[in-house]
């Protein structure tokens, strides 16, 4: 997705947060009466047992984003991939998931499996949902200190989910096609170069930055292009873009001037 797609997708999930909010504050005592929204509060292991409850009840389709991190003190001895093989081997799984979320392990579980979780990769805010039938939601949003959890079944929010999710999900990146560019330290290096494509500044810079010689940053761009399947530089830094490559500033976190890869 373009940076200005993202930006619309991070408004229009903070929009549905707000909405979930205000639809419980103004509405709490009608919607609790007619249990259309559940708040879930207590230590994390409620949510998952929550979550395990509407995987388990699933009779149609199951849908996922997970793009919130688990803190330390939220973990317990379940996770939400081995919730995800308690459902029904006829209901239809789809994850959407962050890159930096993923679970490789996860991933390589579904080749050759009879029904594979469908898992496509793209940036989004953080933010955990689970989708059960189109009918019922739980969200999580939040720091593990402050973390809001509740189960909507309001139609008009789960709706706006589906509507969301769909949309992203018709753009996102299927799992196994991915770019990988091999270890952390050379994908770090990458980022960087990618960076310095969308930023649009010379190779001179560029190498300057990274304490490479031109040549070598320059064979280094080549490459990245080829993986990309890009035919101009500006296109790379546009697919890397698509791809959730890049963080949204384009940078990824190393200060310049530490050597990467020869």
């Amino acid at each position: 997705m373009s940076d200005r797609a993202v930006d619309d997708l991070e408004e229009a999930l903070l929009g549905v947060s707000a909405l979930i909010e205000s639809t419980v504050a103004i509405n709490r005592d009608r919607y609790s009466t007619d249990r259309l929204i559940t708040t879930i509060a207590g230590p994390y292991r409620k949510v998952l047992d929550t979550a395990q409850e509407m995987i388990t009840g699933a009779r149609s389709t199951i849908d996922i984003l997970h793009a919130r991190r688990v803190q330390e003190e939220e973990r317990t001895e379940r996770s939400e991939r081995q919730l995800l093989y308690r459902a029904d081997p006829s209901v239809s799984i789809r994850l959407l998931c962050s890159p930096e979320l993923l679970d490789e392990g996860f991933v390589r579980e579904q080749l050759g499996r009879e029904h594979p979780v469908a898992i496509r990769v793209a940036r989004v805010p953080p933010l955990q949902a689970i989708m059960v039938d189109r009918a019922r939601a739980l969200v999580v949003t939040g720091p593990a200190i402050n973390r809001r959890a509740s189960v909507i079944r309001v139609p008009e929010v789960i709706h706006t989910l589906h509507i969301l999710f769909d949309n992203v999900w018709r753009g996102a990146v299927p799992a196994g096609e991915r770019i990988v560019f091999g270890d952390r330290a050379r994908a770090a290096f990458a980022r960087q170069i990618l960076g310095a494509l969308r930023a649009g500044v010379t190779d001179e810079v560029a190498a300057r930055d990274l304490t490479v010689s031109v040549r070598t940053y320059r064979r280094y761009v080549a490459e990245i292009m080829t993986l990309l399947g890009a035919n101009s530089r500006f296109q790379a830094g546009v697919r890397a873009a698509e791809l959730g490559l890049l963080p949204s500033d384009g940078r990824d976190g190393r200060a310049p001037g530490r050597p990467g890869p020869e």
